[in-house]
């Protein structure tokens, strides 16, 4: 593999950043405090955070001669869904390894998966650790036919995906170079790892979804990556962390989650999804009860799209219904 590949194009960059003063009232700041970075308007395959991310895995796929590219990830993953649809803009066959069974609703990023042309692999109850494992069975089992796949990692977050995230860090720098505080979810670890790399551990607070079982662990090793040095042992960056909007599990919708998805829609018109960005704004909204956020700090929500895996949850009817 080539030390460094440059990273390709895949999406519409820079994103916007948008002024959300009804919801910054709403969530206990000034009117002028609170923005959102729209990063579920990358373009590709519907939008989100991933397209970053698949911008330099991808142009390493191609630089080691890839035609087939393997993921894997939940049933209604963002990454799989976006994977899908880079091997589509690119001519490249997609295996996605996905956890659940063929009874699974084809609704939400798995309609999409299917759209893309995406060959779905169904694992069951495994996790990402197993599912990654299943992956690369699959690559060795294509190499031995003489098809060159490439294994792109849980989340899209290698470090060469998360120089994505670099990337998007020091975009926001020049829009907003005031900036204090970054609010992210965090779920594979390459998004916020990036973002830390280039802003620093003060201004990113990470929520935690429930993704995976060490998020800091994860983080801290693809900083340690992006910083070009191996970890001592025991050693842990002061990451900023909010381990409290996790709930009943990564699936599962939370009251305040709820509460959020209502809240960002009804006061600026924003669909965030119950997974990630519902998190996020969740994990925001405790933060400002609690001080670690104060009114006249430039603040900004990190939207990371997901909206198709909104419209495939069991609960999206009754969040839209309740009042």
């Amino acid at each position: 593999m080539p030390d460094r590949v440059e990273p390709l194009v895949l999406g519409s960059w820079p994103t916007p950043l948008e002024p959300a003063p009804r919801l910054s009232v709403k969530i206990g700041l000034l009117p002028a405090d609170l923005w959102i970075k729209r990063d579920d308007l990358t373009g590709l395959g519907g939008g989100g955070n991933k397209v970053r991310k698949l911008q330099y895995t991808c142009a390493v796929a191609l630089a080691n001669g890839a035609t087939t590219l393997i993921t894997c990830g939940a049933a209604q993953s963002n990454n799989a869904r976006l994977t899908a649809a880079a091997g589509a803009h690119l001519g490249l066959e997609v295996i996605l390894v996905l956890a659940g069974g063929h009874d699974s609703p084809t609704t939400g990023n798995l309609a999409l998966d299917e759209l893309f042309g995406a060959t779905i692999v169904w694992a069951g109850d495994a996790d990402d650790i197993d599912m990654d494992a299943r992956a690369k069975e699959i690559a060795r089992e294509l190499r031995h036919r003489g098809v060159v796949a490439e294994v792109l990692p849980y989340g899209g977050s290698s470090v060469e995906g998360a120089r994505g995230y670099a990337d998007c860090a020091r975009e926001l720098l020049a829009q907003a170079p005031d900036l204090e505080h970054l609010v992210v979810a965090v779920g594979s670890g390459g998004t916020m790892a990036g973002l830390v790399h280039v802003l620093g551990t003060t201004k990113v607070l990470g929520v935690h979804t429930g993704a995976v079982a060490d998020p800091l662990g994860r983080v801290q090793v693809l900083l340690d990556g992006l910083a070009d040095r191996k970890a001592r042992s025991g050693e842990h960056t002061q990451i900023r962390l909010d381990l409290d909007q996790v709930g009943d599990g990564y699936s599962h919708l939370t009251p305040r989650v709820r509460e959020a998805l209502r809240l960002a829609a009804r006061t600026e018109g924003i669909v965030l999804d119950p997974i990630y960005t519902g998190r996020a704004l969740a994990g925001l909204q405790a933060a400002v009860a609690e001080g670690e956020v104060r009114p006249g700090q430039r603040t900004v929500l990190l939207h990371s799209g997901g909206l198709p895996g909104l419209f495939g949850h069991p609960d999206f009817g009754s969040v839209a219904r309740s009042p």
